[in-house]
């Protein structure tokens, strides 16, 4: 899939685990999982949002493409 997922590298720049950034945003640790493992088929602007929010990042820190 082109579209990179990097959210590993920002919880780890911020010291955060998956569980802390789902409650932080209000979604379950699993469906953090599915995003940060590259499986989710679509993110909700919202959702994106808050993750930008809470890791104070732009959405382009979090998703890449590679063609």
């Amino acid at each position: 899939m082109p579209i990179i997922v990097n959210l590993d590298d920002q919880l780890a720049q911020h010291n955060m685990t998956v569980a802390q950034l789902a409650q932080a945003i209000g979604i379950t640790p699993a469906n953090v999982f599915v995003l940060k493992n590259g499986r989710a088929k679509a993110v909700r602007f919202s959702t994106l949002e808050a993750i930008c929010r809470v890791l104070d990042c732009q959405p382009g820190d979090i998703l890449g493409y590679e063609s």
